[in-house]
């Protein structure tokens, strides 16, 4: 806090959580602490880049008034967010009852006999805050698990950011899905081809047994045992 002989100033730099192409606002709380009615009036380096509202006004005797800042968006950011735009707020007594309506800028210049008190404040850029947290599972029923996409100023929120992060994956079901349909084609091959071995068996072991009739046992034992051992072949 900025503290004066005429109005504290709270807070002594104004911050705003900069993001390209949004409009920022702040707030500084002007807190009188004479007796007498205090005038006051805000510049700054960077008019056109700010609106401050009210920019004039009278603070009654120990009362208060919020003076709200807004940075228009920018398409820009500076490098590493370093500011040196600056603001002044002049104070002056001024006569009992005045308002708004009765500051005029001649009142802070030195010609006009009045002590001005002057306080320099100066602009900080911050990051914006960081995305929320993924809901839990156990989350209650009925639960948002989305926050609002704008504040009071009207400014998004940083959830799309953290929304982006869950496309990207949604390709990957796909590849499996090839590749289980790759390894069904060859099972489905490898049973045809045992299939035919198995036929093609069963036909030489009817041309032996019409050839040789029952005189070769070992003859159609040795046909079996090789049909068993092509088709443990065929299945590893």
């Amino acid at each position: 806090m900025s503290t004066g002989a005429l109005l504290d100033i709270e807070p002594q730099e104004l911050k705003f959580p900069f993001e390209l192409k949004k409009q920022i606002s702040c707030s500084l709380r002007l807190s009188s602490k004479s007796d007498g009615y205090v005038a006051f009036k805000v510049k700054t380096t960077n008019p056109k880049k700010y609106c401050v509202r009210p920019n004039t006004g009278v603070v009654p005797p120990h009362s208060s008034c919020e003076v709200v800042v807004t940075m228009q968006a920018q398409r820009e950011a500076p490098p590493d967010l370093q500011c040196k735009d600056k603001f002044l707020l002049q104070s002056i007594v001024t006569s009992p009852g005045a308002t708004q309506k009765d500051v005029l800028p001649e009142m802070f210049t030195k010609e006009s006999g009045n002590t001005v008190e002057e306080c320099k404040l100066r602009v900080l850029y911050v990051s914006p805050p960081k995305p929320p947290s993924p809901v839990h599972e156990g989350s209650e029923e009925g639960s948002s698990p989305r926050p609002s996409l704008s504040d009071n100023n009207g400014n998004l929120s940083s959830l799309e950011f953290g929304t982006r992060a869950y496309d990207e994956p949604e390709e990957k079901p796909s590849e499996a899905k090839t590749l289980i349909s790759q390894l069904t084609e060859e099972k489905n091959s490898a049973i045809e081809q045992n299939k035919k071995f198995r036929q093609e068996l069963e036909l030489l072991r009817r041309e032996a047994s019409k050839q040789y009739g029952g005189f070769s046992l070992m003859f159609v034992v040795i046909i079996t045992l090789l049909g068993i051992l092509i088709g443990y072949l065929v299945k590893k």
